[in-house]
């Protein structure tokens, strides 16, 4: 029998919709997330606090929720809902491929938050840069190949341009998961 490591939202009565509902909620929260955007005219990918939903629905849902949840919001957009970045649906955009490595990032993120990474501030910051980096490795060849460019141009207007972003939103995850954890009442194990 396997025992498996709870999640926050493990905390909530188990069932069916329940796990609906979650999946749906994170993908609503990813796309409104998502429009919080700080433009930046010299690269075609804004600046979002979707990678920071992603964080939190990741880490909050599991690994298979979590996915779900980034797919969801992967093909509503892809469907015609306006809930990328700036109100952009679709698969078209140069930016596209960074919402591909939301479900890697999801994913991830969760897989780490059951093997407790979400409990203690400094695991969950390495939770949350790894889960960025997927993200990275989602939208960097997707810009290469959109934009007709290569890997160093790449990296300059789709990486560079957004770490310490990253390391804000990946500080920020850091240290609400595991609050939430406290205020649950549930002491961290190591």
């Amino acid at each position: 029998m396997t025992v498996t490591t709870p999640v926050l939202a493990d905390s909530l009565p188990a069932g069916l919709v329940r796990d609906a509902s979650l999946v749906a909620g994170g993908a609503v929260l990813t796309g409104v997330l998502s429009q919080v955007v700080v433009p930046l005219p010299f690269t075609p990918v804004p600046l979002s606090l979707g990678t920071f939903a992603v964080l939190l629905v990741g880490a909050s849902l599991g690994p298979l929720r979590g996915t779900l949840s980034m797919l969801l919001y992967l093909a509503a957009g892809v469907a015609g809902v306006p809930w990328f970045a700036e109100q952009t649906s679709g698969w078209h955009a140069a930016s596209f491929g960074y919402i591909l490595g939301y479900v890697l990032a999801a994913g991830l993120v969760g897989a780490l938050a059951r093997r407790r990474a979400d409990r203690r501030p400094l695991s969950m910051l390495g939770a949350a840069l790894l889960a960025t980096t997927a993200v990275y490795v989602g939208g960097v060849p997707w810009l290469m190949v959109s934009l007709g460019v290569g890997l160093g141009e790449a990296l300059v207007l789709g990486v560079l341009p957004f770490l310490l972003g990253d390391a804000l939103k990946a500080a920020a995850a850091s240290g609400l998961l595991p609050a939430a954890w406290r205020l649950m009442g549930r002491t961290p194990r190591s």
